[in-house]
């Protein structure tokens, strides 16, 4: 059994950790308001766009854009494919397996792609694909823990710019969607080029008042006006939805630690009252012991 010393010592150790995780789980959960706040904020404009978007394909059953899969697209096959991943990871750790399974799903999907661009947010997917050897084409600095429209923007920019000179076919966004409050999963949706099945899904009621529909000067003008700013608010959704999920995650950490941190303490002031009986016991056997050495000593 451990002396008194060394149970005190580390009980005041587990109760500075227990402090460090109570604060974190704070700071997580603060932070996981304002980010639910900022999407629901923006959500009604981007859905909006996508409303749109599918109310013209819905009126022009054959028109053809850059931006939506046409038949020589999907005539490709898999390896010829060059390939763009946006993969959104985290800055820090200890929330649980959030980087952990981000990482892993990314890293099996540029597996099955080799002729790929990877561009990374977060500074731990960035130490995990140098390790494994991966190429990184290029890395968005102070994102993930501040999701902003202009730096989704940004990003959107850069891969629209590399879509439009041909060195993109494919453009998927990996990120951590929100199932419910205790529960996540990897997401992987495809950006570009996008699916007309993925809009007509989007039922608008036959009696729903809607506007005359004016496409000036064109369809084409039009929905390269809509796209651009519907990716941006795609690719802001994510950040902001891969942020929640990290405090989330973060939060579910803590807690869990701060739970175990109050188990451990429970078990050391166990253990520091029996180590203290027993010091008191042997104290005192130790004083009726030398009392009784006085005794027998007057005695002869």
């Amino acid at each position: 059994m451990a002396n008194i010393k060394e149970i005190q010592d580390r009980m005041r150790s587990i109760q500075d950790t227990l402090k460090i995780t109570n604060a974190m789980y704070m700071i997580s959960t603060s932070k996981l308001k304002k980010s639910k706040k900022m999407l629901a904020d923006t959500e009604p404009y981007f859905f909006a766009l996508q409303s749109e978007m599918s109310r013209i394909l819905r009126h022009l059953p054959e028109f053809e854009d850059i931006y939506f899969e046409s038949d020589s697209s999907v005539a490709k096959k898999p390896e010829e494919k060059r390939v763009g991943y946006i993969v959104v990871t985290a800055d820090k750790g200890l929330a649980g397996s959030y980087n952990h399974n981000i990482m892993k799903a990314a890293y099996e999907h540029l597996q099955s792609h080799p002729n790929n661009r990877l561009f990374v947010l977060g500074e731990l997917g960035r130490h995990y694909f140098e390790q494994q050897g991966v190429h990184i084409d290029k890395q968005f600095h102070y994102t993930v823990q501040n999701p902003s429209l202009n730096r989704a923007r940004n990003i959107s920019e850069e891969l629209l710019e590399q879509y439009h000179e041909g060195k993109l076919d494919e453009i998927y966004i990996i990120y951590t969607a929100m199932v419910n409050a205790v529960a996540e999963e990897v997401e992987i949706k495809q950006l570009l080029p996008l699916k007309r099945a993925d809009f007509a899904s989007l039922h608008i009621p036959v009696d729903a008042p809607r506007e005359e529909l004016a496409l000036v000067p064109s369809a084409e003008a039009v929905m390269d006006r809509i796209v651009p700013d519907y990716l941006v608010g795609f690719v802001y959704g994510a950040l902001v939805e891969a942020f929640s999920c990290e405090q989330n995650a973060r939060m579910m950490a803590m807690e869990n630690a701060t739970n175990s941190a109050k188990d451990m303490l429970h078990e050391l002031d166990i253990l520091y009252n029996r180590a203290r009986q027993a010091a008191i016991t042997q104290e005192i056997t130790e004083v009726i012991a030398g009392a009784k050495a006085q005794k027998r000593k007057k005695k002869r």
